[in-house]
């Protein structure tokens, strides 16, 4: 096997001295070419274990509507053609897609024939379109963005643009976050997930159910990573690479060890006793940000009961304020306030299908029942 090297470096390196010149050798043309979308090594997360599928030196190249029907397969068999069936010792050519593996594709080791290369040509609308739903030439509404899962947002803005002549990189930037009156709503409903349990790990331990407290304990942190995420305006990725991105955020120097104790901890009274300092800090950065009045930020009982808790629907009460209160906050989000505060896609649910597979975007905006612009 070669030496690994990082996908994204490699598909660039690839692009530059293999594709590119066949490109400017044949073909005459507007485009643009990245690698962004699905996979580990977008994210720059992948490892040698990554290799073993669906990896490799891969182009997505892009051109303009009218151009892809006419070039793409010209491109393709061009390309099959003249790619050298190595690069820095992988190979350009992949198996066919495996139909039972969900279109998994493997390096092909073989030295024989043309290349089935993983240069592949489209458009960015039917990119978009594909991979969020989206017509990129529409104006992007709130539930829009409430629809679109943060871990596929995250994919676009990274990865790499390698050349672009038609606007790809402007495309990202309109993706790049969440208008102000989204993030807040964000927010408030990151601080309800919270709030409606956060008295709850103690509650269940406190009958005996450490398994059921342990659960409960694990998601308040898996909700005070997402609330960190969002407060640093930070994608958060899909589970696989959670952690590893949150040990990127500033956050993470004081938080990744408090929360690894919470992990780890037998009992319900040890899990609390690490859970308040992570409360408490998450407090002081919501007041760093200035979004709303100062908040306390010290936990307290859950009213006559002996279980710390840090809001009690106080943070998202006060976050719905500052939008109620916006000039510039959108008719739709606001309508949103007087709803059950369910958040985006995301924050609701972890289907892996759902978040994954954009025919499901249309069924998750009807969801909010919020009528306008959409």
């Amino acid at each position: 096997m070669p030496q690994f090297i990082q996908g994204l470096e490699l598909c660039e390196g690839f692009y530059l001295d293999a594709v590119k010149p066949i490109m400017q050798k044949h073909f005459d043309l507007a485009y643009a070419a990245a690698l962004i979308g699905s996979g580990s090594e977008v994210l720059g997360f992948d490892t040698e274990i990554s290799s073993d599928h669906h990896w490799g030196p891969r182009v997505m190249m892009f051109l303009k509507p009218d151009d892809v029907s006419t070039y793409k397969e010209a491109i393709s068999k061009r390309l099959s053609e003249e790619l050298p069936r190595s690069y820095k010792g992988y190979p350009t050519s992949f198996s066919a897609p495996n139909a039972q593996e969900h279109g998994v594709q493997l390096l092909d080791y073989s030295q024989n024939g043309p290349s089935n290369h993983r240069v592949e040509v489209s458009s960015l609308e039917a990119f978009f379109d594909e991979y969020l739903g989206f017509d990129i030439t529409e104006d992007i509404h709130a539930l829009d963005w409430l629809s679109f899962p943060g871990q596929k947002l995250r994919t676009i803005n990274a990865g790499k643009v390698f050349h672009d002549d038609i606007g790809l990189e402007a495309a990202r930037q309109r993706f790049a976050f969440y208008p102000e009156d989204v993030w807040l709503y964000l927010l408030a409903c990151g601080w309800t997930r919270i709030e409606q349990e956060e008295h709850l790990m103690g509650l269940a331990g406190s009958v005996g159910d450490e398994v059921g407290a342990g659960i409960i304990a694990a998601r308040l942190v898996r909700d005070l990573m997402n609330l960190c995420f969002l407060m640093e305006r930070q994608y958060a990725p899909y589970p696989k690479w959670f952690g590893t991105a949150f040990k990127q955020l500033e956050s993470a120097q004081t938080l990744e060890p408090i929360f690894r104790s919470v992990l780890s901890s037998d009992s319900w009274q040890e899990r609390e006793s690490h859970l308040i300092p992570a409360y408490e800090f998450v407090a002081a950065l919501h007041n760093s940000l200035k979004i709303t009045d100062v908040m306390p930020a010290k936990v307290r009982s859950f009213h006559d009961r002996p279980f710390s808790v840090i809001s009690m629907g106080d943070y998202s009460k006060a976050i719905c304020a500052r939008i109620a209160q916006s000039k510039t906050a959108s008719a739709e989000i606001k309508k949103l306030l007087v709803k059950p505060l369910i958040g985006s896609v995301e924050q609701f649910c972890d289907s892996t299908d759902i978040l994954s597979n954009a025919e499901w975007r249309p069924g998750v905006k009807k969801l909010y029942g919020v009528e306008g612009e959409a």
